[in-house]
């Protein structure tokens, strides 16, 4: 397989899927912003698995590899989590395991923890190996842990927080993750052996270079993600304040 080659993969038919249940189950009650933020979610998952991105991951970089999971854990989850109108996510939310895992004390250890354990360099390798299998159930987890971190930052139901709790948490988040893209990049040899044998060196990178790449990409996205969210609640935080201080 070319390092430019589409990859055709049954795991981009869930982002159609998703994208055809959005749309039938909020028919006749769309809201223009929400249902453009949930497609643009499908959108990029369907991106990260069929674009040269996902050859270029399972095959030849580190660097490749590490913005798919971006990708699958972070931007795509926040816009479909921003596209559930609140109509669909009070009863999506309403079963006790839903509001056990969307409680932001839960929410956050479980995408933290997902994202450390599919770096852990034997299970990476392992994934790559296993694509139809293990590395269809990383995607996967990648997604369903997104969704689940984000859920309490965009949605009401079930654990309302604050303005000042969602900044509190999108920092917390920044905090706990960054770490890894921090070691990925700092680290002084490569981590992962299934890219020995790629192929060939995609753009002249060495594997160690390619790492690093990766590393700094990932801790520079995370900042700017979080940042950006943390800046969002934290000027709701003192809008609500300075109304509070008008009425008083």
């Amino acid at each position: 397989m070319v390092p430019g080659a589409w990859s055709w993969n049954a795991e981009a038919f869930v982002a159609v899927t998703l994208a055809v249940l959005y749309l039938v189950a909020t028919r006749g009650d769309r809201h223009a912003l929400r249902t453009t933020s949930f497609l643009a979610g499908c959108a990029l998952l369907a991106a990260a698995l069929v674009t040269p991105l996902d050859t270029l991951a399972r095959e030849y970089l580190v660097w490749a590899h590490l913005l798919q999971n971006v990708v699958l854990a972070e931007w795509a989850p926040l816009l479909l989590v921003l596209g559930i109108p609140p109509r669909l996510a009070e009863p999506m939310a309403r079963p006790r395991v839903a509001r056990a895992l969307t409680h932001p004390f839960v929410a956050l250890p479980v995408w933290v923890g997902t994202y450390a354990l599919w770096h852990v360099p034997a299970l990476y390798d392992a994934a790559l190996r296993r694509p139809e299998s293990l590395l269809a159930l990383e995607h996967a987890t990648y997604v369903a842990s997104g969704v689940l971190f984000w859920w309490c930052v965009w949605q009401d139901a079930p654990h309302r927080l604050s303005s000042v709790a969602r900044a509190g948490y999108a920092f917390a988040a920044f905090v706990f993750s960054a770490p890894l893209g921090l070691v990925l990049a700092l680290v002084p040899r490569p981590l992962y052996d299934f890219y020995a044998e790629a192929p060939e060196r995609v753009w002249g990178l060495s594997r160690l270079e390619d790492q690093q790449l990766g590393g700094m990409t990932m801790a520079g996205e995370q900042s700017l993600v979080f940042f950006a969210v943390f800046a969002y609640w934290f000027a709701r935080f003192l809008a609500e304040q300075e109304r509070l201080e008008e009425v008083a």
